[in-house]
């Protein structure tokens, strides 16, 4: 009996030891981008996209399982494997493309916090510079451990969604029927349904979580020795974030679905919420979305610093200095200053970049598991951890599946 709680506990000692990549990275895809795409899902198409969470849920798991394990096998970031194995040239333009794409999503964090704090009445020209200077100086003068340690409360935070989703009383048997029932056909053949379905995929599977969850895997310094604790860290982010989003969805399509309230943003929905479901339910969505948008902000640079730095060899990482790694705190500080800046510009359409940010994760994604499912499947470089035959199902399904949607988008779209 001693042996086996010994046992148990010192399981337990080694999971929270290596606990917080997995669980970050995970709800990361909980942005602000993404809750107005689950949002909207719930709003515009009732329970009918609950389906998806199931394959993408599956998919989420063994795409992050697959980056923590090469973090802890290789010691060594994903772009740096990338360069190292494919050349300079790739990595260079892989990394324009992540820039972009991440400085898409940076800014869709800042218009989130806007959004957010607009339905109380507060200026986004006072919200953005302020969010923007406590998510900078957060990063430049915290360490890794503490930075960790905030990142794993505003985690936590996500709840809020999941008591939102309680008080807006939806049709249980309804939403699980939804969730595991083949989907209609008739759906993929709607250009909007196909949209919003890449736009959900991109944002529970975005390609800069991964970039992110390898990188501080390798900071952490998670060993070989402690990978199969670090499975378990990235198993629970994901279904945590799973539950989160499925929740968005069911509160968004038990009230606005139902009620036939169309919205276009995460603010609105959190605002159509306080007639249909409670004070409470209004307050809580509006609270999780300034919690999720700030998280992001902070998130999204540092990864895009990451991975832009390991890629091109320059010095980065939360535990160093600004002299010791000055491109990549220059590169976090110009992402912030002008995401958030491109915010004070008047009539800048926040909404639109919110989807745009989503719908391009959902394009870029296919390009990034080549990537990662051809260094995971090196033995030279992975020796006897490479990837199983069922993680090689599910990852290269996932990479036909998220082209063939695109392409389908493309064609209906003419």
């Amino acid at each position: 009996m001693r042996r086996s709680w010994k046992s148990l506990r010192s399981r337990l000692l080694m999971i929270l030891a290596v606990i917080g990549p997995g669980f970050i990275a995970g709800e990361g895809g909980n942005d602000a981008g993404g809750i107005w795409t689950y949002s909207v899902a719930g709003a515009q198409f009732g329970y009918s996209l609950l389906w998806a969470m199931i394959p993408a849920t599956a998919a989420l798991i063994v795409v992050q399982e697959m980056a923590a394990r090469m973090g802890a096998v290789t010691g060594k970031g994903l772009s740096d494997l990338i360069r190292e194995e494919f050349g300079f040239r790739i990595t260079f333009f892989l990394m324009i493309a992540l820039v972009v794409t991440n400085f898409a999503n940076v800014t869709a964090e800042f218009a989130g916090v806007a959004s957010s704090l607009e339905l109380f009445g507060v200026s986004r020209y006072i919200v953005v510079p302020v969010a923007a200077a406590a998510v900078w100086l957060l990063v430049v003068q915290g360490t890794y451990g503490t930075v960790e340690k905030i990142f794993l409360t505003a985690s936590a935070f996500y709840v809020c969604y999941i008591v939102a989703g309680l008080l807006a009383r939806p049709d249980w048997l309804a939403a699980a029927r939804a969730t595991f029932t083949r989907p209609a056909a008739t759906g993929i053949r709607d250009y909007g349904y196909v949209y919003m379905l890449i736009g959900l995929v991109g944002t529970t599977i975005s390609p800069w979580m991964q970039f992110y969850l390898q990188a501080s895997v390798v900071e952490k310094g998670v060993t070989v020795r402690q990978y199969r604790a670090s499975r378990w860290d990235v198993i629970i982010g994901s279904i945590f974030a799973a539950i989160v989003a499925w929740f968005i969805i069911v509160a968004c399509a038990a009230t606005l679905h139902t009620g036939g309230i169309g919205i276009t943003s995460a603010a609105e929905a959190a605002q159509a919420l306080r007639p249909l479901a409670g004070e409470y339910a209004y307050l809580l969505f509006a609270a999780g979305l300034l919690n999720a948008s700030l998280f992001a902000a902070t998130v999204l640079p540092i990864t895009t610093a990451y991975t832009v730095c390991e890629g091109l060899g320059f010095e980065s990482g939360l535990d160093k200095k600004f002299h010791e790694a000055p491109a990549f705190y220059w590169l976090y500080t110009l992402l912030i200053v002008t995401g958030a800046g491109v915010l004070l510009l008047p009539n800048f359409p926040m909404i639109r970049m919110m989807v745009l940010s989503q719908v391009v994760n959902g394009i870029v994604l296919p390009f990034v598991l080549i990537f990662m499912l051809i260094l995971t499947n090196d033995r030279e470089l992975m020796g006897e951890h490479v990837n199983s035959r069922r993680y090689n199902v599910v990852a290269w399904a996932t990479v036909v599946v998220m082209i063939g949607l695109t392409l389908t988008m493309i064609v209906m779209q003419r």
